[in-house]
C-alpha cells in the first residue's frame, strides 16, 4: 500500500527538485506561530449576533487596527474603520453620503485602500505568502499583491503604484476592492473556527448560520443535543422529528420548518384543528419584534398540542423495546389515571392540568391514530426530501463529531457522564458495556450509521440518536430525565426538576478534569476541556473558568431566551500562540446600531492561560499532519530519487 501511495505522490511531485522544495516549505511552516482559534457555542439560531462575533473576531479585528493606527487615527476614525471591515457594503453606503463631492469621496477611497493594505501584512504576519494569496479576493489578487509588496526605497515605481489606485477608482472598482479587502482581513484574523454545539432551535435563523458555516474557510463542529435532534429527524427518527416541530412551535419558529426547509405542515394543521382547542400550557413564546395575532397564536397552540401528543406516543415503543435505556419511568401516558386526571411519576402522584388527551385511547394510550400515523409519515417524507435541509445536515455530519481533540484540548458540547465519585459511568448497549471515551465513540458510530441508513427508521441506531437527546448517560443531555410532560401538565414545579449528572458540579474539581483529559489521551498538564450546553449565570457571579483553568464553559447566552438569567449574551474563546482569552458579549441589538454608532458588544477579556513560550504550528494538529506529509515526502525521495 505504501508503494502505491508513493507512486500516486510521485505524480504530483514528479522531480527531485519539487519534493525538496515542498519539504523545505513544510519544515518552514512548522516554525511559524500557531494561528488563532475562535470558539463559539450555543448559537441557537441567533444569526445576527453570531455574524457580528464572526466578523469582528471577538474583538481581534479592532485590536489589530488599534495596534497599527492608534497614533495616526482618532478613536472615532478607528471605530469607523473597524465597522467598515465588519460590514463593508453597508458602511460604504453610509459613508458615501457624507461627502459633498466626488473628489472628496475618491480621496477617501484611496485612504481606505491604503489603510487596509497597511493592515493586511500585520494581520497575515503568521502566514506564508501562499496562504495570504488564497485569502485575497480572486479578481483582485494581482492588484493587491502589487500594492502589498511595493517598496518606497526607490522612486522608479511611484507613478506605477499611483496609477493602480487611480485606475481602480476610475473604473468604478473601489467599493468591490474595499469589500474584498475587508473580508480578507476577517479571514486572516481567525485561522480556524470551532462551533461547540447547538446551532439549531429557539432562535429564528439557524439555516442562515449553516449557510455561513458552509462558506467559512476553516472550521469544525461538535454536535450539540439540538443539532443531533435535527440529524436524527433527517436520519429517519420520527420521535426526533416530533421534537423539533414541537420546539419550533413552542418558540414560534415554525417558519423554519415550512418556509425555509419547505416541509408541508398542512396535514398537521388539519389534525390539530380537528382535535385541539386553546390551551395556556401550549401557547407559543412571543417575540418582541414579531407579534402574533390571536388567530396565529391559537393555530400554533393547536399544532403544539398535536405534535406533543404524537411525540409522547412515539417515545413509548422505543422505551419498551430498549430496556437497557433504563427509561421505564418515562412511560407517562401509561401511568396516567385518566378517570382521576392524575399521574404517578417516580412514586409520587400529581394532579394534571391543561391536558389535551383527545386522541388517546385510554385502554392503549401509546397507539397513534391512523390520522396521526399518516401525518408523521408525511412529515418524515417531506423532511427527507428537503434539498436545503439535506445540504445542511450532510455538512453538519461531514464537519461534526461528538467530541474533538484539537491542539491538546478536549472540545465537547455537554459532558462526560460520571458518577458521584468522579468515575466514568457505564452503559450496557446490546449486551456490551461501554464507558468514558469508548461510550462516546459508540454513540457516534450509531449516529453515523443511522444517518447513512435513513430508510431504517426503528433500528437500534435510530433509537440511539433519540437517546442522545434525552438519555441519562448521553454526553449531550447530561441529566437523569427530561421532564417535558411534567412541565406541560403538572403545576407542582418539584416535578419539573431535571437532576444533572454529577459532572456539572465535579467539573469544578481540577483532578476530575485531569482524569477526563487523560481518558482522551490528552496531557492533563497542558490541556483544557471546553464545554457549551449549560448557560453560565454570570449575573449571579458564576465563573466560566473552572478547575484552576482546566475547564472553560463558553455558553453565556447567545440565545435571547437565556439572557435574563445569564446577564450577558454569550462567551467566545480565543486561542492564539500567546495563550487563551475568554470574551464576554453584551446583548447585540442590531447591525444598524454597529454601523451607525460603532457599538461593539464586547466586555473585558479574561486571560485563561498564558503560554510560557509562544506556541508554534509544530505543536498543533495541523503540525502533526505536516510532519506526516514530510515523512512521506522523505520516503518518496528514498524510493524514487536516491541511489
Amino acid at each position: 500500500m505504501n508503494r502505491k501511495y508513493l507512486d500516486l505522490l510521485a505524480e504530483k511531485f514528479d522531480s527531485e527538485e519539487k519534493v525538496v522544495t515542498e519539504i523545505i516549505n513544510l519544515e518552514a511552516i512548522l516554525n511559524l506561530p500557531k494561528g488563532t482559534e475562535h470558539f463559539v457555542s450555543d448559537l441557537h439560531g441567533e444569526y445576527h449576533a453570531f455574524q457580528h462575533v464572526l466578523r469582528n473576531g471577538s474583538g481581534k479585528v479592532k485590536e489589530k487596527i488599534m495596534d497599527i493606527f492608534k497614533d495616526s487615527l482618532t478613536q472615532q476614525e478607528i471605530d469607523d474603520f473597524a465597522t467598515l471591515v465588519y460590514y463593508p457594503e453597508d458602511k460604504l453606503k453610509l459613508m458615501k453620503n457624507k461627502f459633498s463631492s466626488k473628489v472628496e469621496l475618491h480621496r477617501w477611497y484611496k485612504q481606505v485602500i491604503c489603510d487596509m493594505i497597511t493592515l493586511i501584512p500585520y494581520a497575515s504576519s503568521k502566514y506564508t505568502r501562499s496562504k495570504l494569496r488564497k485569502a485575497l479576493p480572486e479578481q483582485f489578487v494581482y492588484v493587491i499583491e502589487e500594492l502589498l509588496y511595493k517598496s518606497d526605497k526607490y522612486s522608479n515605481k511611484k507613478s506605477y503604484y499611483k496609477q493602480i489606485l487611480e485606475q481602480i477608482i476610475t473604473l468604478g472598482q473601489s467599493e468591490k476592492l474595499i469589500a474584498g479587502l475587508a473580508y480578507t482581513i476577517q479571514q486572516l484574523i481567525v485561522d480556524h473556527l470551532h462551533v461547540v454545539g447547538d446551532i439549531y432551535d429557539r432562535g429564528p435563523d439557524p439555516d442562515k448560520i449553516m449557510d455561513t458555516l458552509i462558506n467559512y474557510h476553516s472550521l469544525d463542529i461538535q454536535w450539540g443535543n439540538h443539532d443531533v435532534l435535527w440529524l436524527g429527524a433527517f436520519a429517519g427518527s420520527k420521535v426526533c422529528l416530533a421534537n423539533i416541530i414541537r420546539i419550533c412551535a413552542r418558540y414560534d419558529n415554525l417558519d423554519i420548518i415550512e418556509d425555509v426547509y419547505g416541509i408541508n405542515l398542512r396535514p398537521l394543521m388539519t389534525l390539530a384543528d380537528k382535535y385541539y382547542d386553546d390551551n395556556p400550557a401550549f401557547r407559543p413564546k412571543q417575540h418582541a419584534d414579531k407579534p402574533l395575532s390571536e388567530d396565529e397564536s391559537l393555530q400554533i397552540t393547536k399544532i403544539h398540542q398535536a405534535i406533543a401528543i404524537i411525540q409522547f406516543k412515539l417515545e413509548s415503543p422505543i422505551i419498551n423495546r430498549r430496556p437497557f435505556f433504563n427509561m421505564s419511568e418515562r412511560l407517562l401516558l401509561e401511568m396516567v389515571d385518566y378517570e382521576r386526571n392524575e399521574v404517578t411519576v417516580y412514586g409520587k402522584t400529581y394532579s394534571l392540568e391543561n391536558t389535551c388527551f383527545s386522541t388517546i385511547d385510554r385502554n392503549n394510550p401509546t397507539v397513534l391514530l391512523d390520522e396521526e400515523e399518516e401525518v408523521i409519515n408525511k412529515l418524515l417524507l417531506s423532511v427527507q426530501h428537503s434539498e436545503k435541509l439535506a445540504r445542511h445536515m450532510k455538512f453538519l455530519m461531514k464537519k461534526g463529531s461528538l467530541y474533538l481533540r484539537y491542539n491538546g484540548n478536549l472540545l465537547i458540547h455537554g459532558c462526560m457522564p460520571i458518577n458521584e465519585d468522579g468515575q466514568m459511568e457505564q452503559m450496557e448497549i446490546d449486551g456490551q458495556v461501554y464507558k468514558g471515551r469508548a461510550l462516546l465513540d459508540q454513540f457516534e458510530t450509531y449516529l453515523r450509521y443511522a444517518f447513512a441508513h435513513r430508510d431504517q427508521t426503528d433500528d437500534l441506531a435510530t433509537d440511539m440518536v433519540w437517546y442522545l437527546w434525552t438519555g441519562e448517560y448521553s454526553s449531550l443531555f447530561g441529566k437523569r430525565a427530561m421532564t417535558t410532560f411534567e412541565r406541560y401538565f403538572i403545576k407542582d414545579k418539584a416535578a419539573h426538576k431535571e437532576p444533572k449528572n454529577p459532572y456539572y458540579y465535579l467539573r469544578e474539581n481540577e483532578e476530575v478534569c485531569r482524569t477526563i483529559l487523560a481518558e482522551f489521551d490528552l496531557d492533563p498538564e497542558q490541556g483544557h476541556i471546553i464545554n457549551g450546553h449549560t448557560p453560565v449565570k454570570e449575573i449571579n457571579g458564576e465563573n466560566p473558568i473552572k478547575a484552576n483553568g482546566k475547564m472553560i464553559v463558553i455558553d453565556g447566552g447567545f440565545s435571547k431566551a437565556y439572557q435574563s438569567t445569564t446577564g450577558i449574551a454569550g462567551y467566545t474563546l480565543l486561542y492564539n500562540s500567546f495563550g487563551m482569552q475568554l470574551v464576554a458579549h453584551q446583548q447585540f441589538n442590531s447591525k444598524e446600531d454597529v454601523i451607525h454608532n460603532g457599538a461593539d458588544v464586547l466586555s473585558v477579556k479574561r486571560v485563561v492561560d498564558k503560554e510560557l513560550e509562544r506556541k508554534k504550528v509544530r505543536e498543533t494538529n495541523v503540525g502533526q499532519e505536516l510532519l506526516e506529509e514530510i515523512a512521506m515526502l522523505k520516503k518518496l525521495m528514498e524510493y524514487r530519487y536516491m541511489d
